[in-house]
């Protein structure tokens, strides 16, 4: 393996001729390049998972109080949404959504998250990753093994691409989450490594383009609905995968279109809050109130 230029050729490429699957393939990667055996991996990505759950049952228990106050408490009105029986989409969606949203809320209020791969971004992998486990009664063994597949593809395109919103705008962050969420899943339904890559391939063209446009430079709006958008992207991805829909284009491929697409955008559009839904008449007035508005320093 290259270590400066990891693709998906070169890890499914390892994964055939090893006879073996891509979460043993990331274990080895750990410990080729850091030094770290898989016990000790293992140990951290129980830690993280644990995390992700934590943030889960925090924002369900009371709303969080962000920097901005722009969100709070839609985690909860979706749980009540739920259990009343009024949600239109299924009980998985459902749930990862929820979560999803939840998870970024404790993210704004300054709680312990964990960056998968951005903060702004955070709630897409928990969120998918927890209705799963819920739905099917997935052992916690299977879970870290889905967070390996995860960071396959999070590797991926972190090398080859980038996962910064101020560089890529937001489909390197919820993007790239959803194609690590995506890919996860397949793992966690039995899917191969080839349709893992596949999945995310998916779930990052359909967010292909999707600007960072955060109201009043704050990641709260449109950031937590995007997470949720993330979630339901990366279950939609799986399923049309597992259900034989074919790959067009190889993961490498998108990932190189991602970035090409990335330095397409407008500084406007990376993260800047100088256009999008942060140019709006009511983002500027909430920036205002906010006290991020106050210097006119965003135009």
């Amino acid at each position: 393996m290259n270590n400066n230029t990891t693709t998906a050729a070169e890890l499914l490429a390892l994964v055939r001729e090893q006879n073996s699957t891509l979460p043993e393939v990331m274990l080895r990667r750990e410990r080729e390049l850091n030094e770290t055996p898989p016990e000790l991996v293992y140990e951290k990505l129980r830690v993280a998972y644990g995390i992700m759950r934590q943030a889960v049952e925090d924002s369900l228990r009371e709303p969080g109080r962000t920097m901005g106050g722009l969100i709070g408490g839609e985690a909860i009105k979706l749980q009540k949404h739920r259990e009343a029986g009024k949600n239109l989409c299924g009980e998985t969606v459902s749930r990862a959504i929820c979560y999803a949203m939840g998870v970024l809320e404790v993210s704004a209020s300054m709680g312990l998250i964990v960056a998968a791969p951005t903060a702004g971004a955070s709630g897409v992998l928990p969120g998918v990753l927890i209705a799963l486990q819920q739905q099917y009664d997935l052992p916690d063994e299977k879970m870290l093994d889905a967070l390996l597949v995860a960071s396959a593809v999070g590797v991926v395109v972190a090398e080859n691409s980038g996962i910064s919103g101020a560089a890529g705008g937001c489909q390197a962050e919820v993007g790239t989450a959803s194609a690590m969420a995506a890919a996860a899943a397949v793992y966690l339904m039995d899917g191969s490594a080839e349709q893992c890559f596949a999945a995310a391939g998916l779930a990052i063209q359909n967010l292909l383009g999707l600007v960072c446009d955060p109201i009043a430079g704050l990641v709260e709006a449109p950031c937590q609905a995007r997470n949720a958008a993330g979630a339901s992207n990366a279950l939609v991805s799986a399923e049309l995968v597992l259900a034989g829909v074919p790959e067009v284009i190889p993961f490498d491929e998108v990932v190189e279109a991602a970035r090409e697409v990335g330095h397409a955008l407008p500084e406007s559009l990376r993260e800047t809050a100088l256009g999008g839904i942060a140019a709006t008449p009511t983002a500027r007035r909430l920036a205002e109130k906010t006290g991020c508005g106050g210097c006119h320093g965003c135009g």
